[in-house]
This record gives structure tokens, C-alpha cells and sequence, in this order.
């Protein structure tokens, strides 16, 4: 059964960093493409960063040179490094492999704010 959870969200200052975590089980991340997602508050569920299973990533254009994905492959997980945070940035973070309609886990909230 595949399952998802995120984790490391929390409420920071404009600026900061923080580092999202997302551990997989079920599968073998090591062969999926996996994606970021964010969603905020009355607003669509938009992609963020992914990293393709030959390792490539890519990165939306509202956080490139901001975040960074990668992924541990021994601990079947994908992390999400932030920094310089911005108000924009504020939503609940998601993690999902690409294409395959797994159910989404319950996501982290990351807070920016002065």
C-alpha cells in the first residue's frame, strides 16, 4: 500500500530555510518520478520541484535559485530544501508520485510571516 508522509513545515520569517521531508512506502522511489506540490489557501494545487528517477530535477520558475529537491534513496525519501522564504511561499506542502494517482498524504504547512 503506498503511503506518503510529509513532514519538517513549520512558521518562519521572511528569509529563512527549512527542510521538507517525505518518506515514501510501497514502492521503490528510486524508480518514479516524485513531485512537490504547495497549496495555498483558495488557490489550485500547483508543482513546486521534481526529480525524475534517473535523478534530473527540475524546478518551477517561482522558487528556482530558492529550492532545491533531492532525494536518499537508501531512506525512500524526497526532501524539499527552501531558502530565502517568501509570504508567497505560505501553503500546505505535498509530496506524489508523478502520474500514478496515489492518495496524498496529509501534507505540511509552511508559514511565512513577519
Amino acid at each position: 500500500q503506498v503511503q506518503l508522509v510529509e513532514s519538517g513545515g513549520g512558521s518562519v520569517q521572511p528569509g529563512g530555510s527549512l527542510r521538507l521531508s517525505c518518506v515514501a512506502s510501497g514502492f521503490a522511489l528510486y524508480f518514479y518520478a516524485m513531485r512537490w506540490y504547495r497549496q495555498s489557501p483558495g488557490k489550485e494545487r500547483e508543482s513546486v520541484a521534481t526529480i525524475f528517477s534517473d535523478g534530473r530535477t527540475l524546478v518551477e520558475d517561482s522558487v528556482r535559485g530558492r529550492f532545491i529537491i533531492s532525494r536518499d534513496t537508501d531512506e525512500n525519501t524526497v526532501y524539499l530544501e527552501m531558502d530565502n522564504l517568501q509570504t508567497e511561499d505560505t501553503a500546505v506542502y505535498y509530496c506524489n508520485r508523478l502520474n500514478r494517482g496515489d492518495p496524498w498524504g496529509q501534507g505540511t504547512q509552511v508559514t511565512v510571516s513577519s
